[in-house]
C-alpha cells in the first residue's frame, strides 16, 4: 500500500495553537476592547492591529504580548477570515520564549472576553461548543459522522464522557473546568445519554477506541500522535456528582503532553508570526535596523569587490589591446614574424580577455589542416 512521503511537522514545544469561529457581533470590534481592557489592567504589555487592506475579504490581523512568570515572553497572532456564513473563523497562534507549560493563562482569554454568550467559542469545522457540554445526536449514524469530522484537523483534544445516569446540574459541568488553564480552551467535551452507549461505541470501531460504561476515552485524533494507547486514554469511571473528575483531568493532560503534527493550516500562520511580527520593542527595533545595516554593508561590500575587479580586467585588456596596435604599426596588412612584440601583445589580449570572461578560449584549427 503506498504511503505519502510527506511526514506533518510536530508542534513546537513553544507553541500554542487554537482555532474557532466568532458567530455574533463583529469580531473586529470584541477583540478592540478585549484587548485595550488587558492592556490597561496590565495583562498583556501592548497589542497592535494591523492596518487593513484593499480587499474586504482579506485577513485581519492582531498581535499582542505578554509576559508570564514575569520573564518569558508571549507573542501571540490572531487572524480573522470570514467563515462560509456571517461569522469569522480565526486562528490564534502564540509562542514562548520557553516550551509552553499548561499553568500559564490561555492565550485565547487575552483576545476574547471570558462571557457567557460572547459568540467566539464555536469550533470551526463543526457546530459544537469549546466550552461547554456538548450532547452527541441520537442517531448512530450522525454520532459517527459527527466525531469522524471533530477530530480532523488536530486543533483540538476531544473527550467522549458516558453518562451511566441520568445527572442533575452538579454533573452537567464540563471537564474543562478542571483543567489548567493552559489546557481549557484546547478541549471539546461530548456527552452520551446512558441509553446511547452501544450506539457511541459502534461509531467509534474505526478509531479503534471503546467508551467504558460510566467512563470516559480522550479520543486519538486523526493522524493519532505517536505514543497514544487507547488503554492509558480511557478511564473506567467517572463520577458526574461535581467532585474533581482526577483521572480524566490526568488522561486529558497526559495527552496534550504527547508529540502532536502541527494542526492543519497552522504553518502559514505560524510562520508569519516568527517572520512577519511588527509589534516590536524599542530595543527590538534597534536590534532589527542593525541588522539591516549590517545586511547592506556586506551587499556593498561585495558589489565594491566585484566592481573593482571588473575595472583592473577593463584595464588590462585597454593595456593589451593598446601594446597590440602599438606593435602592428600603421599598416594592418603587413606580417609579423612568429615571437614578434605584435604576437606576444596579441596573445597578452587574449589571455586577458579569457580571464574576464571566465572561460577558456578553445584555438580553432588552421584552414586547411585535418584532424
Amino acid at each position: 500500500m503506498p504511503t505519502s512521503a510527506t511526514v506533518p511537522p510536530l508542534t513546537p514545544a513553544t507553541v500554542w495553537p487554537a482555532r474557532g469561529r466568532h458567530t455574533r457581533g463583529a469580531a473586529e470590534d470584541v477583540l478592540r476592547r478585549t484587548l485595550e481592557r488587558r492592556k490597561h489592567s496590565r495583562d498583556i504589555d501592548d497589542f497592535l492591529e494591523l492596518p487593513e487592506g484593499d480587499d474586504p475579504n482579506a485577513e485581519r490581523v492582531f498581535e499582542a504580548r505578554w509576559r508570564v512568570d514575569e520573564t518569558v515572553t508571549v507573542r501571540a497572532r490572531l487572524g480573522l477570515t470570514r467563515g462560509s456564513d456571517d461569522g469569522r473563523e480565526w486562528i490564534l497562534i502564540a509562542e514562548a520564549e520557553q516550551p509552553w507549560r499548561d499553568e500559564w493563562p490561555s492565550p485565547v482569554g487575552m483576545f476574547w472576553p471570558d462571557e457567557p454568550d460572547a459568540g467566539w467559542d464555536r469550533a470551526a469545522a463543526v457546530d459544537l461548543s469549546l466550552r461547554e457540554i456538548n450532547p452527541l445526536p441520537q442517531d448512530d449514524k450522525d454520532t459517527r459522522r459527527l466525531l469522524r469530522n471533530a477530530v480532523r484537523g488536530g486543533w483540538h483534544i476531544h473527550v467522549v464522557v458516558h453518562e451511566a445516569m441520568t445527572t442533575d446540574e452538579r454533573g452537567r459541568m464540563p471537564v474543562a473546568r478542571w483543567l489548567p488553564p493552559g489546557l481549557r480552551d484546547r478541549v471539546v467535551e461530548h456527552r452520551a445519554a446512558p441509553q446511547q452507549l452501544r450506539g457511541l461505541n459502534w461509531a467509534l470501531r474505526d478509531s479503534g477506541v471503546q467508551v467504558p460504561r460510566g467512563g470516559a476515552v480522550v479520543l486519538p485524533g486523526s493522524p493519532a500522535p505517536d505514543g497514544y494507547d487507547a488503554e492509558d486514554f480511557s478511564v473506567r469511571a467517572v463520577f458526574l456528582d461535581g467532585t474533581r473528575p482526577t483521572d480524566l483531568v490526568d488522561a486529558v493532560t497526559r495527552f496534550a503532553a504527547l508529540p502532536r503534527p502541527l494542526p492543519d493550516g497552522a504553518e502559514g500562520p505560524l510562520t508569519a508570526l516568527r517572520e512577519d511580527w511588527h509589534l516590536l520593542t524599542l530595543q527590538e527595533e534597534l536590534d532589527r535596523q542593525r541588522g539591516l545595516v549590517a545586511m547592506y554593508a556586506e551587499a556593498l561590500e561585495a558589489m565594491t569587490r566585484s566592481r573593482d575587479l571588473y575595472r583592473e580586467a577593463a584595464e588590462r585588456a585597454h593595456e593589451a589591446l593598446a601594446a597590440y596596435q602599438e606593435s602592428a604599426g600603421p599598416d594592418p596588412a603587413r606580417q609579423q614574424p612568429s615571437g614578434a612584440p605584435g604576437t606576444s601583445a596579441l596573445h597578452q589580449l587574449t589571455r586577458t580577455l579569457e580571464r574576464f570572461k571566465g572561460k577558456s578560449a578553445r584555438p580553432a584549427a588552421p584552414a586547411g589542416e585535418k584532424e
